[in-house]
């Protein structure tokens, strides 16, 4: 788990990184549809608004079913979703920006005030039942991935690397061998490598054995090794984009079939 101070520090630079990329947007701008179906880029600031005003302990607003039954909900989370997006949407996006803005200043202070006892309480999180300061770790990945969202709806780039992206890959890379083994099917005895080339640079090495487990290094040669950019990672593993899309990103060396299954079920969010 990531240190309070650290934590706390990125959580706050990322919604002020959020804030930047989307003041000055038109309303043309705001309603440019997202790599998530349904959303745009006002809707994804508007679901980010919405979970940090539940964490603020303010009520859910109602929802028809004409909203939760629309096809990209899948679950209660995403019905939750949607009701606090749809909630929002009469908003122009500078109405928005302004609630964003205040909503976060708030959770600025909540998190401030928290005890230490308090930030180490088993909560409810996507992850299950953690402490609350393990939960703010998802809160970072979650805003952190969808700035990439709005950044690539906008066709704008932003900072890709750095302290927040390197909290937010752990939640990328800690699951990454039920993919290996449920998605790609790999063989026991096989060992694998994703190079990440950056601007998060890594080596993360799995060996399968009934399961895949992540190992500091490979007792062998790597049965593949798959080499690919640390952003294009993100967005397969967060279901944004596919393997095909950009086959000319990603390098597979050694076993190409096991390759191409392991980039293709990459996904792990819901």
């Amino acid at each position: 788990m990531t240190d309070r101070d650290t934590l706390t520090t990125a959580l706050s630079q990322e919604w002020d990184s959020l804030t930047q990329l989307v003041t000055g947007l038109d309303e043309n701008q705001w309603r440019t549809p997202s790599p998530l179906p349904g959303w745009t880029v006002f809707d994804v600031l508007a679901h980010l608004v919405g979970i940090e005003s539940i964490l603020l302990g303010e009520p859910n607003p109602a929802a028809d079913a004409t909203i939760t039954d629309a096809a990209h909900v899948h679950n209660e989370i995403g019905a939750l979703n949607e009701a606090w997006i749809d909630s929002l949407r009469p908003l122009s996006g500078e109405q928005l920006l302004a609630k964003f803005t205040e909503v976060t200043d708030r959770r600025r202070k909540a998190l401030a005030e928290l005890t230490d006892e308090q930030w180490n309480n088993p909560s409810q999180s996507p992850v299950g039942v953690v402490p609350y300061g393990r939960f703010m770790q998802v809160r970072l990945f979650d805003c952190w991935m969808h700035e990439l969202d709005i950044a690539d709806a906008l066709g704008a780039t932003v900072e890709e690397g750095g302290p927040r992206a390197e909290i937010a890959f752990a939640e990328l890379t800690g699951t990454l061998g039920r993919a290996v083994v449920k998605g790609a099917h790999a063989p026991d005895g096989s060992r694998i490598t994703f190079a990440l080339t950056g601007p998060v640079t890594r080596e993360l090495h799995l060996v399968v054995d009934g399961r895949a487990n992540q190992v500091d290094e490979l007792d062998g040669p790597a049965t593949v090794r798959v080499e690919l950019p640390s952003g294009l990672f993100a967005r397969l593993r967060a279901g944004r984009t596919t393997a095909a899309e950009h086959s000319d990103e990603i390098t597979i060396t050694g076993d190409a079939e096991l390759g191409r299954r392991v980039a293709d079920t990459l996904r792990f969010t819901i």
